[in-house]
């Protein structure tokens, strides 16, 4: 009998030291913020709104930036785990090589968030972003509305970026009736690592070479590869001339779409998508309900999501939205 506690007392000693509780007190919860890459601004925007919602709920943030590096991510959730946080977000750099680090820390009692792209192959406990099928379709919609007819050019995000193929999904859902009609041609397409800006122009300098110049329109999956393609555009003389999409209202993305260089950009309220992801990491410590839009499939399981709505930005009213969100200033866009 004595040996049975006795045994019982050290399994469960075993077991404890082995998954131990992440929280000391539900009511001050400690969140881990582990985000792709802080030198991009459009990231360092999200850290400032999730900081800020966060302290007003009463969390504390320990911010990670894995400068584009899938191990240094690695590395940082890992550190979030010996630090004994009650919540991981996670912007994924390649969000298929986090199931291991994920695993260890649901093993920890961990709660687990993707962060505006979906973790593959994981156990995440949920999954808050924009509609980036919505997002998609616009851009596709942005751009038929300029030129509706012609050689079409599809420069694509991140292959490590499971937003990239939903924006995809939505960009061909759009031009699929005009490519069927032969009104449009998909003369190339290529996903542009990173999201660089200059990968994006080498690209398109190749893709206009090889089709001399003949290329009338870009669907460009964000702002920084349309960046990239106005780049190389502009050294045939084409910028302006040629339709290109975007997304993310970069402020050097919202000055070329007022400009007329690029067409449109799809504006995601980031306040609204950081302090609705704080929230959730709180509820979801706390053991409160949460009310989700839909499941996504990640190749482990249906993650539970929260979908927010994109709004489209055009020449016509880009200002006009962007001053009244306070998101940029009125000086900001007039800047040159």
């Amino acid at each position: 009998m004595k040996t049975t506690l006795i045994s019982a007392l050290l399994t469960g000693a075993l077991l404890t030291f082995a998954a131990p509780a992440a929280f000391a007190s539900k009511d001050k919860p400690v969140i881990g913020f582990c985000i792709d890459d802080l030198r991009l601004e459009r990231w360092a925007r999200d850290r400032d709104y999730f900081v800020a919602a966060s302290d007003k709920l009463g969390a504390k943030v320990f911010v990670q930036s894995a400068d584009a590096n899938e191990q240094r991510q690695i590395s940082q959730i890992e550190n979030l785990i010996s630090r004994n946080v009650d919540a991981i977000v996670i912007v994924p750099f390649n969000g298929n090589v986090l199931a291991n680090a994920i695993r260890e820390a649901k093993k920890a009692g961990i709660k687990v968030i993707s962060y505006d792209r979906l973790i593959a192959n994981a156990d995440v406990d949920a999954y808050i972003t924009f509609d980036n099928t919505k997002v998609g379709e616009m851009q596709a919609e942005g751009v038929l509305k300029a030129r509706n007819k012609g050689n079409f050019y599809l420069l694509g995000g991140s292959p490590t970026d499971g937003n990239a193929r939903m924006l995809r999904d939505g960009q061909m859902k759009v031009l699929k009736p005009y490519i069927d009609k032969g009104d449009i041609k998909i003369v190339g397409q290529q996903w542009v690592a990173e999201w660089s800006p200059a990968k994006a122009m080498s690209i398109v300098e190749d893709a206009l070479t090889a089709n001399q110049n003949k290329i009338d329109a870009i669907v460009a999956s964000n702002d920084g590869t349309a960046g990239g393609a106005i780049q190389a555009l502009a050294a045939q003389k084409l910028a302006g001339k040629v339709p290109v999409s975007g997304q993310d209202a970069d402020l050097a993305a919202v000055k070329r779409v007022i400009a007329g260089t690029q067409t449109m950009t799809v504006y995601k309220p980031l306040k609204l998508l950081a302090s609705e992801a704080a929230q959730l990491a709180v509820d979801l410590v706390q053991g409160k309900k949460v009310t989700y839009d839909t499941q996504y499939d990640n190749g482990l399981k249906k993650v539970d999501a929260k979908l927010l709505k994109p709004t489209m930005l055009t020449k016509d009213n880009a200002q006009d939205v962007l001053v009244k969100d306070n998101f940029y200033t009125a000086a900001q866009l007039a800047a040159q």
